[in-house]
């Protein structure tokens, strides 16, 4: 695989410029990685959604940890520098590569629903809504997804690796532009519970980018776990993990989040919390241009990326040359087909069957495929008449972050941990919003992402890897709700298909479709909507809308659009790049 830009005369910022031309300023594409360098190294690599879990994840490679003892200390710093988005005692789903191995396998880092939510629960009481608050609490799984992952592969402690966070919690860290706006955005859902209120809006208003930021209550239930597992560590490391597991869900949080539930209606049960664990699964697999594909299974939105490659055929699309109208209308199709398969079929395997084997089979890609014309939309609904909002009642829904690693032995880690912090609690004493995702349910009992029991919601967090055997190893990942897939796919042919390297794959202009039941309750529809960042030729947008798209322009390098992260593994060079989007404050350190 070519690890540097292809020559040419567009820089990645849009602008024309003679490559090689060797004049002051100019672009050149052999000397020029993109807007930021592409980190490279020959021994370890992270990239993450910010910089200081970058370095939390990075000291702890130069420390002697290894990608999962890394992976873990990034994905709970996330918790802390990207608190408005990803929650301590949120969502973790997790994809390895065991390098001594050669086997793949994920961790579903999802928590199903209290055993108190009948299927009728939410058309019974709240008109079919699953209201924002306490009553979208699932068990929160990311704890016990980083606690296993260690016990599986890890060699370090839990208080090791939560170290970072626990300083960056309790010392606090300098508030950035993108949090400050965020919060500022949701002060509103952040006033209206007292919790909420105390930490992130400190003197009674949203923190201003450069002041500090601290979580004290944060800072203290991580150093309890931490304490816990000491305490237990004279029986052994495993003594130890699972002491700082039974601290979260048996012992003191365990207790402050069921007095909060029993004190404010909320449905989580101590049984609930003791009896939960996260799934190990094996995941799902696709084989795309030589290039073995890997994604979590269908209790999340994973298998739309390899369904959504499955439709697409390299050469053709080398042939329509990248993000050329054809090129874009080609993969927005394919996506929509993919997406509206997510809708009629994904849900938790655990409890609705999902034919995976047939939607990735040859068959039905075929199928799929006569489904496709270059000429003209399509509607993957046919006639049901979807429920269609006007432009401006559709809400951008909660977000994330993201983790990627490999370390010197050439294990890889992808995780993507999440949970917003201002449509539920922050439990008094804690610090902590136990997860909300069961805003991803559906309230129907007839929809496969029905709530039920014990059943994990539809996650949109969808961490994945590709492997060419031989070639390279490359966990990669991104923030954005639905728009997950459509970056991580659109990067990933970047890199397979047209050969740029990996900062400039992420850096490339980007589009995604929302033509399909949105993720987030209420699960809005835009029928036919492309959005397009404002870099495309305005020629370019007015093709697509010609062909039947509803086009609406994104600005230039919108955080909405994600924020990839790649760790790229150069098997024959024996080399690792780290690429970071620069749309958000995603860093990537390596050496």
């Amino acid at each position: 695989m070519p690890m540097s830009t292809p020559r040419a005369t567009t820089s990645p910022g849009g602008g024309s410029a003679p490559a090689g031309s060797g004049s002051s300023g100019s672009y050149d594409p052999a000397h020029m990685d993109g807007l930021r360098p592409l980190l490279r190294g020959h021994r370890h690599m992270v990239a993450s959604g910010h910089y200081l879990a970058t370095q939390a994840a990075f000291n702890i490679l130069e420390a002697g940890g290894n990608a999962v003892d890394a992976g873990v200390a990034g994905g709970i710093a996330l918790g802390v520098v990207h608190s408005q988005y990803v929650n301590v005692a949120g969502v973790a789903p997790i994809v390895l590569y065991l390098a001594g191995e050669r086997r793949v396998e994920t961790i579903s880092g999802l928590g199903g629903w209290p055993r108190a939510v009948t299927p009728d629960y939410f058309q019974r009481r709240h008109a079919g809504r699953i209201p924002e608050g306490l009553l979208r609490t699932v068990v929160p799984a990311a704890p016990d997804a980083w606690i296993t992952v260690l016990e599986r592969h890890g060699t370090m402690s839990f208080g090791d690796v939560a170290a970072a966070a626990t300083r960056l919690a309790g010392e606090g860290f300098v508030m950035y532009p993108h949090m400050a706006d965020i919060i500022a955005s949701h002060e509103q859902g952040y006033a209206r519970w007292p919790g909420n209120a105390a930490v992130y809006l400190p003197g009674g208003r949203p923190p201003r980018t450069g002041e500090r930021f601290v979580q004290a209550d944060l800072a203290s239930s991580l150093q309890y776990m931490a304490d816990e597992e000491k305490a237990a560590s004279g029986r052994g490391r495993e003594a130890g993990l699972d002491a700082a597991r039974r601290a979260f869900y048996r012992g003191d949080i365990a207790s402050a989040i069921l007095r909060y539930h029993r004190e404010n209606e909320g449905l989580l049960s101590a049984e609930d919390l003791a009896e939960f664990r996260v799934g190990v699964e094996a995941p799902v697999r696709i084989d795309f241009e030589g290039v073995e594909v890997y994604a979590c299974g269908p209790w999340c939105q994973g298998p739309a990326l390899p369904q959504g490659l499955s439709l697409l055929r390299g050469d053709e699309l080398r042939s329509m040359g990248h993000n050329s109208t054809d090129y874009v209308h080609t993969v927005v199709e394919a996506l929509k087909l993919a997406f509206a398969d997510r809708e009629r079929f994904y849900g938790d395997p655990r409890f609705v069957e999902v034919p995976l084997d047939r939607l990735l089979s040859a068959e039905y890609r075929e199928r799929q495929r006569a489904r496709m014309r270059l000429d003209r939309a399509l509607d993957p609904y046919g006639s049901q008449d979807e429920e269609t909002p006007a432009p401006g009642e559709a809400q951008p829904p909660g977000d994330t972050s993201y983790v990627a690693v490999v370390d010197r032995h050439g294990n890889a880690f992808s995780a993507t941990p999440s949970d917003v912090s201002y449509d539920t609690p922050v439990i008094p004493g804690t610090g902590l919003c136990p997860s909300s995702r069961g805003s991803q349910s559906w309230s129907d009992p007839a929809h496969p992402c029905s709530v039920a029991p014990g059943k994990r919601p539809r996650l949109t967090p969808n961490p994945a890897l590709a492997i060419a055997p031989g070639r390279f190893v490359m966990p990669f990942g991104t923030p954005g709700g639905d728009v997950q897939v459509q970056a991580m796919l659109q990067t990933l042919l970047n890199i397979v298909v047209f050969g740029m390297n990996p900062q400039a794959a992420v850096e490339a202009p980007r589009f995604a479709t929302r033509d399909f039941p949105d993720s987030f309750e209420p699960h809005a529809r835009i029928k036919g909507r492309l959005n397009l960042e404002g870099r495309f030729p305005e020629s370019t947008m007015k093709a697509l809308a010609a062909r039947g798209h509803d086009v609406e322009q994104w600005p230039d390098w919108t955080w909405v659009a994600g924020a990839m992260c790649v760790v790229f593994q150069d098997l024959e060079k024996g080399s690792i790049a780290g690429a970071a989007d620069p749309r958000r404050p995603a860093s990537a350190a390596g050496w």
